[in-house]
């Protein structure tokens, strides 16, 4: 599969988590540990199942122990942080903020070999603009970003890390073998804060997490795919996701500023832009 295609892919699994987890979030009222647990154990099962036909390699090295453990750095950072920011704004504002590691992302592929094209870095700042505009939306005026400015830069610092990580360490462990052990390693360390009564007491919103995990985990061993590919492209995952919510919104007819309109416009052209002029 070439990298638009998996992009794709990816875009519409992780639409479905992202409004299942707004849900989980704003709704349902898990705590971080507690959402944060069902999201790993489960996950760990589905992606357990696909183990007969991924490919497996794990050398036994302090690299790949280390690459083990940042994974799980990130995963536990990314969850635990989204439920403190979901709780605050929407699916749609979040992957508007990710919109910041496009150009870390780019520069990390240069640095890693890739030449330099001054016509990407041009439709990455399309995206970005894009972006920026859908920040500055009067809907996310009304974000009280005080309470949630340090779980933000968390949030962003481990999708980019976690990223960087599975390219950096793939000469040592395949992304499933990093990636498994790391959730795995997550549930463990939430599991003694974990109140599992409060899963029975909110039985629709425990279903919820757990089926969205299906397309989660599908959507993951895509996005490392992508990764292989390039962060660049794994980074402008994001900004997909945020115009499928965006289309999904005009669908339902919900109110839309002119700067989300324009936003979306702008990140649609980086997005298609940035793929077809390499």
């Amino acid at each position: 599969m070439n990298a638009i295609s998996l992009m794709l892919g990816v875009t519409a699994c992780y639409t479905i988590t992202s409004l299942s987890d707004k849900y989980a979030a704003a709704k349902a009222k898990f705590d971080p540990d507690e959402f944060t647990f069902l999201m790993c154990a489960s996950m760990s099962v589905f992606l357990a199942a696909t183990l007969p036909f991924q490919t497996i390699a794990f050398s036994l090295t302090w690299q790949s122990f280390a690459g083990v453990a940042l994974v799980a750095l990130c995963k536990q950072l990314e969850f635990k942080m989204s439920v403190l920011v979901l709780k605050e704004m929407s699916a749609f504002e979040l992957k508007a903020w990710l919109g910041v590691t496009l150009f870390v992302s780019y520069f990390t592929d240069v640095f890693m070999g890739e030449n330099l094209k001054a016509l990407r870095l041009v439709f990455i700042c399309f995206a970005a603009l894009g972006l920026v505009l859908i920040v500055r939306s009067d809907k996310a005026e009304k974000i009280h970003y005080r309470k949630i400015i340090l779980p933000l830069l968390l949030y962003l610092a481990a999708k980019f890390g976690y990223g960087l990580t599975i390219r950096g360490f793939s000469d040592y462990a395949s992304s499933i073998m990093l990636l498994l052990p790391g959730l795995v390693i997550v549930a463990l360390l939430c599991l003694p804060k974990v109140r599992f009564r409060s899963y029975s007491e909110k039985p629709k919103g425990t279903l919820n997490v757990v089926l969205a995990r299906i397309p989660n985990a599908a959507g993951m061993i895509m996005e490392n795919m992508v990764i292989g590919i390039s962060l660049s492209n794994y980074s402008l995952i994001q900004p997909l996701i945020l115009v499928t919510l965006f289309v999904i919104s005009l669908i339902r007819r919900e109110t839309c500023s002119k700067a989300n309109i324009i936003g979306g416009v702008l990140t649609i052209a980086g997005v298609i832009g940035f793929q077809f002029c390499g």
